[in-house]
């Protein structure tokens, strides 16, 4: 099963690719900064993707989870924040939300994204 990260971007909050492995079961996180409604929006982005199963929620819990032990909350709302602008902006304001500075949040946050796959999926 693979997450596939167009459809997470889409929604409010974010989610990410590697063949599933195991039961999708991770430790738990000590990054307990992420509100809960983000955590939520996450698991069903990305349930919604993956299919809507039992497994799938076990999965993107797991996900979110992973993703808030790499990157502090500030840092994963930035990326949010740059990749909805970038989408929903059209022309010179959507130029500005693609720098150099704005690019290396991103791919932190795709960093982020894809070691949760290769933990949870």
């Amino acid at each position: 099963m693979k997450i596939l990260l167009a459809g997470l971007l889409a929604w409010p909050v974010l989610a990410y690719a590697a063949a599933t492995h195991g039961t999708g079961s991770c430790p738990a996180t000590s990054a307990n900064d992420y509100p809960t409604a983000v955590r939520a929006d996450y698991v069903f982005a990305c349930m919604n993707v993956n299919g809507g199963t039992q497994q799938a929620l076990r999965q993107c819990s797991c996900s979110i989870d992973v993703i808030a032990t790499i990157m502090p909350y500030k840092h994963y709302e930035q990326a949010d924040t740059i990749l909805r602008m970038r989408r929903l902006s059209g022309g010179y304001l959507a130029e500005e939300f693609r720098t150099a500075a704005t690019n290396g949040v991103v791919r932190d946050l795709h960093e982020a994204q894809a070691e949760a796959e290769v933990r949870c999926f």
